[in-house]
């Protein structure tokens, strides 16, 4: 276990591997009936109230101040409720595999932003890797999600845009992060915020009875809880050991067991174009990396992935 926490190839295989669970946990759920703002509401207060109860354990607690309240609310929305409602909304249409493919594009539309508002300067290698990674969006958005149940564009629409709003969370996060303030406390601002936004959504549009079909699936919520939570732990000790640049690779760790375990757990199946078409964005992301060190800066990913995080 030392090993482990010392080890930032490590580090990232289990961080990235907890961060795709969502993927699976999300179809089981959904196709039990359970609404997809529900699930992002059992992710986010289930993460939130385990480290909240971490926090309170070991004897730090939550100072509120009107900055950080305003970093809690806008947070929870873009990076963690909307991509999180998108995710689960559309995996019952494209596949728990496919919709992962979408977590490998956040790093590419994150130096988009990044360059568009002034944060980051381009260079000629990050302009060649958003060029690549734009190339494998398109032909993975031509597949439409499993192999001969081609989805409405609609839905495919609905998938690209989990990772530009990821994109825009990373960029916040990073501009207005609180000084002072460490990590874990952010998360549990953040994940309480994102549950309270989304708890809201639940009781205005959907009602008190969306939580019956919750009683069909309590294993799927104890092991997507558990994820979550322990993701948690892997991801801050990341984000000391590996630094942000190494950080921002989970994404493609996610999408990698999202893949895989659509296809074999649940029983999906995929054109040969998408598994192309993500072998190219990660090699436009790999691009993207590179060029984000070469520039002398990280990359502003100073995240907590949408699943929790991603």
């Amino acid at each position: 276990m030392k090993f482990l926490w010392d080890s930032a190839i490590g580090l990232l295989v289990v961080t990235g591997g907890l961060l795709g669970m969502t993927l699976p946990f999300g179809k089981l759920a959904t196709a039990a009936g359970v609404p997809a703002m529900l699930w992002a509401f059992i992710i986010s207060v289930g993460a939130g109230g385990v480290l909240l109860l971490a926090l309170l354990l070991r004897g730090d607690r939550i100072r509120l101040t009107p900055h950080k309240l305003r970093y809690f609310f806008i947070t929870a929305a873009i990076s963690y409720a909307i991509p999180n409602l998108l995710m689960f909304s559309a995996i019952p249409h494209l596949g728990a595999g496919y919709t992962g493919i979408m977590f490998t594009l956040s790093p590419v539309i994150t130096l988009v932003f990044s360059i568009l508002l002034g944060v980051r300067r381009p260079n000629l290698l990050g302009v060649i890797g958003i060029a690549v990674g734009f190339v494998g969006a398109v032909m993975v958005a031509l597949t439409r999600g499993e192999a001969g149940q081609a989805a409405d564009y609609f839905w495919v629409a609905i998938g690209l845009l989990i990772p530009v709003s990821l994109a825009a969370g990373n960029i916040y996060r990073t501009v207005d992060w609180p000084e002072g303030t460490g990590p874990i406390e952010l998360a549990v601002g953040s994940h309480l915020a994102s549950a309270t936004l989304l708890l809201a959504g639940i009781l205005t549009l959907l009602g008190w009875q969306a939580f019956a079909p919750l009683a069909g699936v309590p294993l799927v919520i104890v092991g997507q809880i558990a994820s979550a939570s322990a993701m948690f732990v892997f991801f801050f000790r990341l984000q000391a050991v590996g630094g942000p640049v190494y950080l921002s690779q989970i994404g493609y760790v996610a999408a990698a067991v999202g893949l895989f375990a659509g296809t074999i757990v649940l029983g999906e199946h995929y054109h040969l174009l998408t598994w192309l078409g993500a072998a190219i964005i990660t090699a436009g992301v790999f691009i993207t990396t590179k060029a984000q060190s070469q520039a002398g800066a990280p990359a502003p990913v100073r995240v907590e992935p949408a699943s929790s995080r991603s």
